[in-house]
């Protein structure tokens, strides 16, 4: 046989190397050990002959014998730190000085067998049968194939390899057991064995990595596909980050190739398997500050909050006019009881907690003077604005608007479905303001766009009915006509980056009036959105004290109604919020479309204010803020009366007539 022939095939970069090789050419690999006891017949990898033996004999203390023999040279042991080629005799390797460790009892077979549970990766008939068969030559490969033999592929990334090899030389992935040549009898031939260190080198690092291994996040992570939820409880109750992603190392414990990928969270994986309630779990852990549970009104009680969003529903209609869009029948506005100043300071900072976006908050109040900077407006009249935590999956607009009056999310998009069956439908009339809109910005930032271009943007807007796609400006207007009655949006005046730098102007801030509308068919009462962080927060204010409310002209004691607010409807710094959507011909008269479209006042300090008259919420909403309150009122202590036995009249709209003061 020519030495050409007897060359040995790298095991990570399958280059075929001399036999006089101790490593690899091209990777420094060393050479098998496997190989090396399979040629030591043939006296390959015998270095130095007799001086190798006279090198076993003294590092045995014993004299070698005088000529050794094929049979001498066949019983030499192979080191199993250097792979060196050692006396019988010799204790000891001659060249490491490491002991001698007998073989191990072991076959590839049985090393199969008890590596199984540390979840190594083997390939079943069926996904060998996806992949192709192994003796399937791939195309992209050009190796000659050994006579004889064939190519086993791997399990993990389908690569070929060359029958001698015990790991795949792409991924690293162990040859499987079903994989192993077999003898010409059929019966499955006896593979090389590994060496004792190779094998406890291997286990112990399995063992370590199952051991160290995080088994409630990854217990979390088979739960959110299974759809249970109190393991993904456990997890985020013991501190754990909701925004995990699995390693390397972690699929592979894990061992499903098909579920889970690098890089993946448990939202990625409540989202794929369509895990609806822990995916509203994850997210709510994931905002605000503090303990990062939420607890809104509509979480808390969820069953009533699904009876709000059919009631949603039903309130949508449409008219069968020139003007064909959608418009909500009722009339409601979702405020925080009054019943909040009668809890204890802490529980109340704890409910406060759980309920505001505290970042949008701080950004909103303190970063920039945009809410509650009037102390006319806030200490006087009793106004302060509080924003809501809202959900961040692409819908915080609609959320934020159903929050605001309803108090609940848009789970089943019915506002979203209305608002682009109005975009479709009420084209005709929605089309030409915004038309003149753009161009009027257009020209005020000192650049043109032709009508092509404007076409194409209109037709982008409208494509943005899929859930979860950010909305625009066009949307907020559209939004306004919808509710019937105007949107504020205080909001920051600049989209930065994560490093506070200013990228460009945010253009929600403003009043959105429904101008498409006659005046007498909509309510001069509006609702009020914030905007930070390219994310909507619902504004609502609290129900104000009987005190704050002598002289605003409210009857305190009437039925129907709840309190009455005000907003600002002018910036800290004196400017008029601007006003969207207006023609060429309203513009300059901005003051007297707000006077229009809202019962404006102007306070002691001078500040133009809107005042906005709070009626009674519906049966349904009170319903879902009692039990609410409730979660938070078992945690007052018992000792003593911490409710009053009557509740104020200003602080009665979450109570229906025929409720007891018991519930």
């Amino acid at each position: 046989m020519s030495s050409a022939e007897r060359k040995w095939p790298c095991e990570y970069c399958t280059y075929e190397n001399f036999p006089s090789s101790k490593k690899c050419t091209m990777c420094y690999a060393p050479r098998p050990v496997y190989l090396i006891s399979e040629e030591a017949d043939q006296d390959i990898y015998i270095c130095g002959g007799g001086g190798g033996g006279g090198g076993g004999g003294g590092g045995s203390g014993g004299s070698p014998p005088a000529s050794p023999t094929a049979d001498d040279a066949s019983r030499k042991w192979a080191c199993s730190l250097c792979t060196y080629l050692n006396w019988p005799r010799a204790a000891k390797c001659v060249q490491c000085r490491s002991p001698r460790r007998r073989a191990s009892p072991l076959t590839a077979a049985n090393l199969h067998e008890a590596l199984a549970p540390l979840h190594i990766r083997t390939p079943s008939s069926e996904s060998l049968a996806r992949r192709g068969s192994p003796s399937t030559p791939s195309p992209r490969h050009h190796e000659p194939r050994e006579p004889g033999t064939r190519k086993w592929v791997c399990s993990t990334c389908t690569y070929e390899n060359y029958p001698r090899t015990r790991r795949c030389a792409m991924c690293q992935t162990w040859r499987p057991a079903e994989e192993e040549p077999s003898d010409g009898g059929g019966a499955a031939a006896a593979s090389p064995p590994l060496s004792n260190y190779e094998y406890e080198r291997r286990l112990r690092q399995l063992r370590r990595r199952q051991r160290e291994a995080d088994w409630v996040w990854l217990n979390a992570c088979l739960a959110t596909v299974d759809g249970d939820p109190e393991p993904v409880d456990a997890y985020l109750s013991s501190g754990g980050d909701p925004a995990r992603q699995l390693s390397k190392a972690e699929v592979a414990l894990l061992n499903r190739p098909a579920v889970f990928d690098v890089g993946l969270t448990l939202v990625h994986l409540a989202i794929r398997f369509c895990q609806d309630t822990i995916l509203s779990t994850v997210l709510s852990r994931m905002e605000g500050a503090g303990s990062g549970v939420k607890r809104v009104p509509s979480l808390v009680a969820p069953d009533v909050a699904q009876a709000v969003r059919r009631s949603v529903a039903t309130t949508l209609r449409q008219k069968k006019v020139a003007f064909p869009c959608y418009f909500m029948t009722d009339m409601t506005w979702f405020s925080l009881p009054a019943d909040l100043d009668e809890l204890p300071d802490m529980v109340q900072q704890q409910l406060f907690e759980e309920l505001l976006d505290k970042e949008a908050q701080k950004e909103l109040e303190a970063d920039a003077p945009i809410i509650n900077w009037n102390l006319d407006v806030t200490e006087r009249l009793g106004s302060r604005l509080y924003a809501l935590w809202n959900r961040t999956a692409g819908d915080c607009l609609l959320d934020s608007v159903l929050q605001t009056t309803w108090g609940v999310f848009d789970r089943e998009n019915t506002l979203r479905r209305a608002l682009f069956d109005s975009l479709h439908e009420a084209a005709s009339a929605f089309y030409p303001r915004w038309y003149e809109y753009e161009l009027q910005q257009t020209e005020r930032l000192e650049y043109r766009l032709d009508e092509d271009q404007l076409r194409h943007d209109w037709l982008q807007l409208l494509a943005l009915g899929k859930p979860g796609t950010p909305l625009e400006q066009l949307h907020v207007w559209t939004l306004a006509h919808i509710i019937r009655r105007p949107i504020i949006v205080y909001g920051v005046k600049y989209v930065k980056s994560f490093r506070g730098e200013p990228l460009g102007y945010a253009r929600f801030e403003g009043v959105y009036l429904p101008l498409l509308w006659d005046s007498s068919f909509c309510s001069k009462s509006p609702v009020c959105l914030g905007y930070t962080r390219g994310h909507f927060s619902a504004l609502i204010p609290a129900m104000p004290p009987t005190s704050h409310l002598t002289g605003a002209g409210a009857d305190l004691h009437s039925p129907e109604t709840g309190g009455v607010v005000f907003y600002p409807l002018m910036t800290h710094d004196g400017a008029l919020l601007p006003v969207h959507f207006v023609t060429r011909s309203e513009r300059g008269r901005e003051e007297a479309l707000l006077r229009q479209w809202l019962d404006v006042c102007v306070t002691d300090g001078g500040c133009l204010v809107t005042q906005c008259q709070l009626p009674r919420p519906p049966l349904l909403v009170a319903q879902m803020v009692q039990e609410w309150l409730n979660y938070y009122r078992r945690m007052c202590p018992v000792t003593g009366p911490v409710f009053p036995t009557k509740l104020p009249a200003a602080a009665d709209e979450a109570s229906s007539d025929n409720e007891s003061e018991g519930e």
